[in-house]
């Protein structure tokens, strides 16, 4: 989100001949288009797309830009005749009522721009974007170009530092720098305007980019201290918390930030050198300059605190314990997990790591030794702190530029956790550290560490071990022991030779002893080896039941002779892979549909690919669909995959495998799976239901444009909702259904109403019209920000000429509040009272609940 503030504001200076930079505009001339009020609760839009481009000619009254707000959609019309001067807001843009929008120069009518020396003015200005919610303001560290520098678009501009991240600016849009509004050393809000680029602006001849050209400024010694106003120390905020946790003297360091502003790697470095920095000495000679054919890229962020933490590693003095963990049994019930979960018809995966992780926690509730850090206390006296077990992930990602960063997110009390909670943790973290939302809590107090080389191949790792922490473990690459990497597997298991992950134990050897460390691992591998009920735990956590091992027995009829060979192994497995296939389309095929509007790739799923259970052509030739116990046609599995997709996996999807009732669940699969649910529509049908479309979209364009700055609730983006009401009512009409009773919410009320409802247009438009006089736009407003919060009822015609009662309940504006009534007011018509005795008579009335959670654009 992108809020132009500044760029308001900027905008509504009065603007002279040359006032800005090559900009030759009157400001006489000059018309201004503004957000127009919208109703008391509508305070800002966002910009959906520009009808109107800078240099366009328009007349007065022309759409110039369509908006759209949490109450209505508005086409904002030109306000003058002229040409498009400049645009201040662009599509995506969050902008305040009042806000100028546009420029329009009514001297210019022939189609000509004001010009800058290099062609036509057109600014794009480069703001702080958001960095999460917590952060608010960012201070300016460096900026990397001055005005008139042309720059590509994604170049860095400037580095910005806050409490929580580094960032560098990127150019929105190649161009000129135009003017560049803030200096390093400023704090700035989130949002706020840093520069302006001219985008018409001409690139220097001979070179993409002018700054390419300008000489480096020399490199100046580092400046002392310096101080802000009232003696205060300039550093940034990340300076001052490290500087605090490291217990370094602000004083003592010297800024290497422009102006000499004190950042974290300065405070680190100050650190480690006061640590290697021998008493009464000097400190260490500086490495020597790189040569003139050398490239010094400096690191930042999240690279620039690993090197803190590497530094300050140095000082630990550590030992590793090397341990190889036999994984067969560890693969066997991950396979066995997984395959539990699949069968009860939910998503989540349990991978090596998570057990791996979950095991090691076990290990240290039982040996918390391996947790145990090294500390001076304040007298410098030596002690050993026992922090409690949490656990740290080491969490390697990889940014869109292709740079990596690695982070360690923590679970705090990990022990007290049984499998299921832990996992979603673990999870959680991992989700947070991908999308760079990890705050700082989420960054502190882990006591030990696991990191997983074995992810990207690597056998064994080891890794530096971080203040603060007792131990990091690694867990290496799963595979056979060197020099029988390239055996056949068969033989492999012939011989008893197992597939073996290494792990490692790097320790603090100040508190932890190498036979802690050893007894530990030990303990690790006896849990993943199922000791000590540790698989069972994790089933029992997660509401399973270990899957027991089918055994097939065959029957020989009496006398001694079979009827007929059993069937071979070979087929029997491929029998089960078929119906395993089945039973996954059965729940999984939803994740194969093309379901998202805007043409996104399905994630699928690889239990809906015959690969997966190694069912080969031959193979799914030679199952009988008969044996698969499905509604498709077909007469073998080859046939009826195709099917199964086109059932389960195209622009419907289907999920009904969680319903308990087994009639229920049967009769719909075979309601889904024969085609009954599926309707051809003659020609005629399909042009009746684009009339039903054009009529809707033809009202909401209408009412859009008549009532400008009036909420209309459209039905864009549920444009189908009132033909599919229709087609209801019809089908309700042919039951003998006498009353449909309607609860819905307000977008695409208003059609509804004039088409479902059948209420005249011009009763519709009266209402509009009468709006002001009843105190809608005003203080006195009695109905509230919405109209029709009170219903109405009307008389539904079908195609057949039959009736139908149509009412549409009153609602407020919190939905829910109205589906409690919808029910009530329908079966209270359900009710005969002609009788002695009240009858219910369900074809009386029937309920229609519609939510709005439905509208995709919403």
């Amino acid at each position: 989100m992108v809020h132009r503030a500044a760029a308001q504001k900027e905008a509504q200076r009065p603007l002279g001949r040359g006032a800005r930079q090559g900009k030759e505009i009157v400001a006489d001339t000059l018309v201004q288009v503004t957000l127009p009020p919208m109703g008391e609760s509508v305070t800002e839009g966002s910009i959906v797309e520009w009808r109107k481009q800078v240099g366009d000619f328009v007349s007065e009254g022309d759409a110039l830009v369509d908006v759209t707000t949490d109450k209505v959609d508005v086409e904002v019309p030109a306000t003058a005749s002229g040409v498009v001067a400049q645009i201040l807001a662009g599509a995506g843009d969050v902008v305040s009522v009042g806000s100028v929008l546009a420029q329009i120069d009514t001297a210019k009518s022939n189609g000509a721009v004001p010009v800058s020396r290099s062609g036509p003015v057109a600014t794009v200005d480069v703001v702080l974007p958001e960095m999460g919610e917590s952060v608010t303001e960012g201070s300016i560290v460096d900026i990397r170009c001055r005005p008139g520098d042309y720059v590509a678009e994604g170049d860095p501009l400037l580095d910005v530092t806050t409490d929580k991240v580094d960032v560098e600016i990127p150019a929105t849009a190649a161009g000129a720098i135009a003017e560049i509004f803030v200096r390093a050393g400023d704090t700035v809000a989130v949002g706020a305007k840093l520069l302006s680029i001219d985008v018409n602006a001409a690139a220097p001849a001979g070179s993409p980019i002018a700054r390419a050209a300008v000489p480096p400024a020399p490199v100046a010694p580092p400046k002392a201290p310096p101080a802000a106003a009232g003696g205060e120390l300039l550093a940034d905020r990340p300076a001052r918390r490290i500087a605090a946790r490291l217990e370094v003297d602000l004083a003592q360091v010297r800024g290497s930030g422009p102006n000499g502003l004190i950042l974290r790697g300065d405070v680190t470095a100050q650190a480690e050198t006061a640590k290697r920095r021998p008493r009464g000495g000097s400190a260490a000679p500086s490495l020597p300059a790189p040569g003139p054919d050398a490239t010094v890229v400096p690191l930042k962020g999240p690279a620039a605190a690993l090197i803190g933490y590497m530094e300050q590693s140095l000082t630990i003095p550590t030992a590793t314990s090397f341990r190889a963990v036999a994984v067969d049994v560890l693969d066997a019930r991950r396979k066995e997990l997984n395959g539990a979960i699949k069968a009860a018809g939910r998503n989540e995966k349990v991978s090596f790591t998570h057990v791996v992780a979950y095991a090691m926690v076990r290990a240290a509730h039982a040996q918390p030794a391996i947790t145990f850090l090294f500390r001076r206390d304040e007298n410098g006296t030596p002690t050993r702190v026992e922090p409690g077990i949490h656990l740290g992930l080491a969490v390697d990602s990889e940014r869109k530029d292709g740079s990596r960063f690695l982070v360690v997110p923590v679970i705090k009390g990990a022990d007290a956790l049984d499998f299921a909670a832990f996992r979603a943790k673990y999870e959680e973290l991992v989700r947070k550290a991908r999308d760079n939302k990890l705050t700082a809590d989420d960054l502190q107090g882990a006591s030990f560490t696991l990191t997983n080389p074995g992810g990207i191949g690597t056998i064994a790792s080891v890794p530096r071990l971080l203040a603060g922490q007792g131990a990091i473990l690694a867990a290496g690459a799963i595979g056979y022991p060197p020099g029988f990497a390239n055996a056949n597997e068969q033989s492999l298991r012939l011989l008893g030779v197992s597939k073996i992950m290494q792990m490692t134990s790097t320790y603090d050897h100040r508190v932890i002893q190498g036979a802690q460390s050893g007894e530990y691992l030990r303990t690790v591998d006896d849990l993943l080896q199922g000791r000590n009920g540790f698989y069972e735990s994790i089933f029992e956590s997660l509401g399973l039941d270990a899957a027991a091992v089918p055994h097939l027995t065959t029957t020989i009829p009496a006398g001694g002779a079979s009827a007929a060979a059993p069937p071979s192994d070979e087929m029997l497995r491929a029998v089960a892979a078929g119906m395993a296939i089945v039973s996954a389309y059965r729940r999984h095929g939803h994740l194969a549909a093309n379901l998202d509007p805007l043409g996104a790739d399905p994630v699928g799923d690889p239990s809906l690919e015959p690969q997966t259970y190694g069912l080969t052509p031959a193979l799914q030739e030679a199952i009988p669909a008969g044996v698969l116990r499905v509604k498709v046609p077909g007469n073998t599995l080859a046939d009826v995959l195709p099917h199964l997709r086109e059932t389960y996996s195209s622009t419907i999807a289907y999920e009904i495998e969680h319903i308990s009732n087994a009639k229920q669940r049967v009769w719909l699969r075979d309601y889904i799976e024969s085609g009954k649910n599926k309707i051809k529509f003659s020609p005629e049908r399909q042009l009746e239901f684009l009339s039903r479309l054009t009529r809707v979209e033809a009202f909401d364009r209408y009412v859009r444009k008549t009532f400008l700055g009036q909420k209309t609730f459209s039905g864009e983006g549920l444009d189908v909702m009132v033909p599919m009401l229709e087609e209801m009512l019809d089908m309700f009409a042919d039951d003998g259904v006498d009353n449909a009773v309607i609860g819905m919410a307000h977008r695409g009320r208003l059609n509804v109403i004039a088409h479902v409802v059948n209420m005249p247009y011009e009763e519709v438009m009266t209402e509009f019209e009468a709006a002001q006089y009843r105190g809608e736009l005003g203080d006195d407003d009695v109905m509230g920000d919405v109209k029709y919060h009170h219903g109405a009822t009307g008389t539904f015609v079908t195609a057949k000429g039959k009736t139908i009662d149509v009412t549409l309940a009153h609602n407020p504006s919190h939905l829910e509040a109205v589906d409690p009534v919808v029910e009530g007011s329908a079966r209270a018509l359900q009710t005969d009272h002609a009788g002695g005795v009240p009858a219910t008579e369900p074809k009386r009335a029937v309920p229609v609940l519609i939510h709005g959670d439905a509208a995709f654009i919403g």
